[in-house]
């Protein structure tokens, strides 16, 4: 037994020096070099017009060399698109592994084209590059010569508009009449408000005027619901099915991140009641509006044409309201200018109680 013991001792032994000898073994150290740059190839045509109804159809196939970083790595790829040479304004468009060409949608060049800044409805010219990179940490990274070409792109209105119906709103349940919509907060667009009159009864949200899917409610007294189209309705605001009992003003807000809203009593004791109200400014004509019967605080104006420009809203007393931010916002009195980035027909809705205002483009 003794000699077995010194045998299975000795054996031990050359088993552990054995892996010692092949864990300090350096003759297969995997080694990398830094690639020549990429080359990208021209395209073959350098004018592009974007179209707003087919944009998932292909705008444009990048191509280039492929990196040799002296090793069968697997070599990421990032496309840059900038407007200007020195690409100080990049955004990067998208993303391969291992392949040497990618294809952007009309939608994704779109969206590149106004990342970096372009206007839309005008030519301008884009840059394009390829940077070549090595694992998770985008290791020994090395950038292709860069292309240009002309595109015109159209603007990508990204927001969703959300429009009340029921018996306790201005159109009732009719979901195609001059519907009142959420005001949207201009710096979280998931953040939506409502400061009005509502009638004792029941309401419900929409996001297309003339359609009932999809529409959004609730079925308890906090969280919000919706059929997109393919469900069941939810029930109505502001409690599941259980009407507002008494008549006057309330504040609507619901997040539809979060998924949560609250419905609560407004004092609209002493707000100024205005005779008139008109919109003037660089955008637009002096154009008055028209004041909401179902509530006098809620002004409107239905397919104004607006150029890019600034607006305002005017008083019937002279005061001044407005703020400095596109398509929705708060305005107050001497607030700035509302700025108007797009020319389209618009929608337009002011609530005197809180400032809120929204533009609504109706072809973008």
């Amino acid at each position: 037994m003794k000699n077995l013991k010194n045998i299975s001792i000795s054996m031990l032994t050359a088993i552990v020096l054995s892996l010692f000898s092949s864990c300090t073994d350096t003759t297969d150290t995997f080694e990398v070099t830094s690639t020549e740059p990429v080359v990208l190839s021209n395209l073959a045509i350098t004018n592009i017009e974007l179209d707003p109804v087919n944009i998932n159809n292909p705008a444009i196939t990048l191509s280039w060399t492929i990196a040799d970083y002296g090793q069968q790595a697997s070599v990421n790829y990032s496309i840059q698109i900038a407007s200007d040479e020195a690409f100080t304004n990049a955004t990067t468009a998208a993303t391969v592994n291992g392949n040497n060409t990618v294809t952007l949608s009309v939608s994704e060049l779109n969206s590149a084209a106004g990342a970096v800044g372009l206007p839309p409805f005008a030519w301008n010219t884009l840059y394009a590059r390829v940077t070549s990179s090595l694992g998770t940490q985008n290791g020994l990274p090395v950038v292709s010569n860069n292309i240009n070409f002309n595109v015109y792109p159209y603007f990508n209105y990204k927001f969703k508009d959300y429009y009340l119906v029921g018996d306790a709103t201005a159109p009732g349940w009719n979901n195609n009449s001059n519907n009142n919509p959420l005001f949207r907060d201009p710096s979280n667009s998931n953040i939506y408000y409502y400061t009005g009159y509502f009638s004792a009864g029941q309401f419900k949200l929409l996001e297309t005027k003339g359609l009932w899917q999809p529409q959004w409610g609730t079925n308890d007294k906090t969280t919000i619901d919706v059929n997109p189209g393919t469900g069941t309705d939810p029930g109505t605001f502001p409690n599941n099915n259980a009407a507002i009992a008494t008549a006057g003003y309330y504040t609507f807000t619901i997040n539809f991140s979060a998924k949560t809203y609250s419905f609560t009593p407004y004092n609209a004791t002493g707000a100024t009641n205005y005779t008139s109200m008109s919109i003037q400014g660089s955008a637009s004509t002096t154009t008055t509006m028209n004041k909401l019967g179902f509530d006098g605080h809620i002004w409107y104006l239905n397919s104004v044409h607006l150029v890019p420009g600034d607006l305002q809203f005017k008083t019937n007393t002279g005061s001044v309201w407005a703020s400095t931010t596109e398509f929705s916002g708060q305005a107050t009195v001497n607030g700035g200018n509302i700025p108007v980035v797009v020319e389209d027909d618009y929608d337009v809705w002011f609530n005197d109680l809180t400032g809120r205002y929204i533009l609504i483009p109706l072809n973008l």
